[in-house]
């Protein structure tokens, strides 16, 4: 079998580093839009370009009407609950704080996926879990105890991990019939459905794209065909390519991205106590995943595993 290429590590980097500049770009798009009107507006940016991407190369799976009830629930953990968690929690926590909340999500994926699979489970996966618990703590306490972000907006976050981890079950009854494209044009498609209402009844009262500013049009525009479209097709490429296991290892790059950038652009203040929790919550990750790369290839409906990005 023949060595992956540069390009194919280049990619998987550049699409890591992309979506950890999502974290900074929802903050910028924050300054003119609503939470709910930036997610609606995202959903139909990335509806466009993955349809036109899935047709384009004709990678688009037709859904069988059994299987309909399985996308709904898909698109009911994300994006909706997902992007209702996610969103809201970014305009009450720092972009640093949220970045390595959602960082994770693929620490519990292994934990339920044993208990609803009974998938392995590996002493590293618990270690690492403990260790990358740690440093989320380290990031959202202060010196003295107390919380360093708004209590509502860690849980909001948390409600975002929760989502993913459960989209993530049902994918993998999906996996095995539906290609990653497919999957993700389709749950953007019903997920659309699912805030269109939201957005009619809360959104549109509070909408003024005449004062919207530029940078926050293009930010809208980035987090749909960036962060949604993009970066989703080059981590398609390196999970193909490289495998799941070792594909998610650069997944551990979206914290460092966003917190490096959210301190040079939006100024967040960067503690010594802070700056060592990345860091442990990056070695916990590392740590956990890793082992996945010593065991054997999994079965095709592991191939798609839900990266930690906005």
């Amino acid at each position: 079998m023949r060595s992956p290429g540069p390009g194919v590590y280049i990619g998987v980097i550049l699409a890591m580093a992309l979506w950890g500049f999502t974290f900074v770009v929802f903050k910028v798009a924050n300054e003119s839009f609503r939470p709910i009107t930036i997610v609606t507006f995202r959903l139909f940016a990335s509806l466009f370009f993955l349809f036109g991407f899935a047709l384009l190369l004709k990678r688009l799976n037709r859904i069988r009407p059994t299987d309909q009830k399985w996308f709904l629930l898909l698109a009911l953990f994300e994006p909706f609950f997902y992007f209702l968690g996610e969103a809201y929690g970014l305009t009450m926590v720092t972009a640093t704080v949220g970045a390595v909340i959602i960082s994770t999500i693929p620490l519990i994926v292994p934990f339920v996926s044993y208990m609803m699979f009974r998938e392995r489970l590996t002493a590293m996966n618990m270690v690492g879990l403990v260790i990358s618990f740690a440093g989320v703590l380290m990031v959202i306490l202060t010196r003295s105890g107390g919380l360093s972000a708004d209590p509502k907006g860690i849980l909001l976050m948390f409600v975002a991990v929760f989502s993913a981890v459960g989209y993530t079950m049902v994918v993998k009854k999906l996996a095995d019939d539906y290609n990653p494209i497919t999957i993700t044009a389709y749950q953007s498609l019903y997920g659309l459905l699912m805030f269109i209402p939201l957005f009619l009844v809360f959104e549109i009262p509070h909408l003024d794209l005449a004062t919207a500013s530029t940078p926050s049009i293009l930010g809208v525009l980035y987090l749909g065909v960036i962060g949604s479209g993009i970066c989703f097709i080059l981590l398609t490429i390196a999970i193909r390519e490289l495998g799941a296991a070792r594909a998610n290892i650069f997944a551990n790059l979206v914290p460092v991205v966003a917190a490096i950038l959210s301190f040079l652009l939006l100024g967040e203040p960067m503690p010594a106590l802070k700056a060592l929790g990345i860091f442990v919550v990056i070695t916990g990750l590392f740590m956990s995943q890793v082992s996945g790369i010593q065991a054997k290839r999994a079965a095709r409906r592991e191939a798609f595993r839900h990266p930690p990005y906005s």
